[in-house]
């Protein structure tokens, strides 16, 4: 079985992409423990039912998850609906409000058609922290309370800043990272996986698994992925995600709006590439082996098959091609979606995509005959337009002023 690889091999493979590792030699000895007894180590990560609907930033996660069912290891998805109901509150600087059982119960049952595009759905074990935590008594609860000290609580960023600042911080927000730890006792989990932001609750983890006489879990972090503005962190609020449920058109057009810096770390964190291929990539794309662009176009595709079907992918490649051929578009061109319109004057609308800074602007530019729409030249400053939705359209003023229209 794939599980039998070599553990140094399975260990360099795991370690890509990744951000903390704690620790490399404890993984590796479990690594070896593994092949030797022909055992597959227990792959635990755990995802708030309160936040059900994914994006592929959620995804760097699930994919050295999926990482570790290709070498054999059992993956545990672990729905928090008992924390969910505690309220983490990471990253914020406020306690996260609480959610209801039956609220926690049917955000859960939106998950699985989203992380079974990612994870193998027969490798998969789902578990939920409430079949162990409902059972624990007050007795058990303060047992668990005494193997954390406060001190130790209040070194986690969040916590500390807090009580700087005079936030309020109930006592029952430190129940959520111990409760967290005991879910790897109930579980006996090797490895516990997250996110950077879950490092503190991962280390807690290991701590509590000693408490209870079960061996210690080695801790990974991934990292938080960058969204289509290549700055700040790929979130739905900010408007620069690709969500997992995006159409294949959408998917492939957003991703051929990221940089090529972007591009390259997409690769490294939502495919399944090699280390070697990864380095051949980036030599190629320096020495202008392969054009950026068509490297993008591969990522575009390989987003679009993962989450759709090859001939999805193949489909919203012919449609890519088909509006941006011709006329030596750039790259990347600046998308603007706009709501359903009739009659928009065309001067209106340069101004609206930012390709002209007035109106009498945009009506020289049309004079001097450089505005095209659509790949038809404009001549009439006058042209109403008509804006429908599903429309999706470039609009070129001059040599190197580009806009690219949605109709939503």
């Amino acid at each position: 079985m794939s599980h039998f690889r070599p553990p140094e091999d399975q260990l360099r493979e795991l370690k890509k992409g990744v951000v903390d590792l704690v620790s490399e030699g404890e993984l590796l000895a479990k690594l070896k423990d593994s092949v030797q007894k022909k055992k597959p180590l227990r792959i635990k990560a755990g995802f708030d039912p309160s936040r059900p609907d994914l994006h592929i930033g959620h995804t760097v996660l699930l994919n050295k998850m999926r990482q570790f069912q290709l070498l054999g290891h059992h993956v545990i998805f672990l729905i928090g609906d008992f924390t969910a109901m505690i309220g983490d509150p990471t990253g914020k600087n406020q306690t996260r409000p609480a959610l209801t059982e039956e609220e926690c119960v049917e955000n859960a049952k939106t998950y699985a058609g989203q992380v079974y595009k990612i994870l193998d759905a027969e490798k998969t074990e789902v578990a939920y922290n409430s079949h162990w935590m409902k059972k624990f008594n007050a007795a058990d609860f303060v047992k668990l309370s005494s193997q954390y000290t406060l001190a130790r609580m209040l070194e986690r960023d969040d916590f500390s800043k807090r009580f700087r600042d005079q936030t309020p911080i109930s006592i029952h927000e430190f129940l959520y990272p111990l409760v967290q730890g005991y879910d790897s006792v109930a579980l006996k989990a090797d490895v516990e996986m997250g996110g950077t932001d879950q490092r503190f609750n991962l280390l807690v983890g290991r701590e509590i698994q000693k408490s209870y006489g079960v061996p210690s879990q080695c801790i990974m972090t991934t990292p938080i992925l960058e969204g289509l503005d290549g700055v700040q962190k790929m979130s739905k609020s900010l408007n620069n995600y690709i969500a997992v449920e995006e159409n294949p058109k959408d998917m492939f057009g957003k991703t051929m709006r990221v940089s090529d810096e972007l591009m390259v770390r997409y690769y490294e964190l939502l495919t399944d590439v090699t280390t070697d291929e990864l380095n051949q990539l980036k030599s190629d794309l320096a020495s202008g082996k392969k054009h950026p662009r068509d490297v993008k176009i591969g990522l575009a595709k390989t987003l679009v098959t993962r989450f759709h079907s090859l001939a999805e992918a193949n489909k919203a490649e012919e449609e890519f091609h088909r509006v941006f051929s011709g006329g030596g578009l750039p790259d990347v061109i600046p998308e603007f979606e706009m709501k359903e319109e009739s009659n928009l004057g065309v001067c209106h609308l340069l101004v609206k995509v930012g390709l002209a800074a007035s109106n009498g602007e945009a009506k020289r530019a049309i004079e001097g005959r450089a505005v095209e729409i659509k790949g038809e030249k404009v001549t009439d400053a006058r042209l109403a337009i008509d804006l429908k939705k599903g429309d999706e359209w470039i609009v070129r003023s001059g040599k190197k002023k580009f806009a690219k229209v949605v109709v939503r």
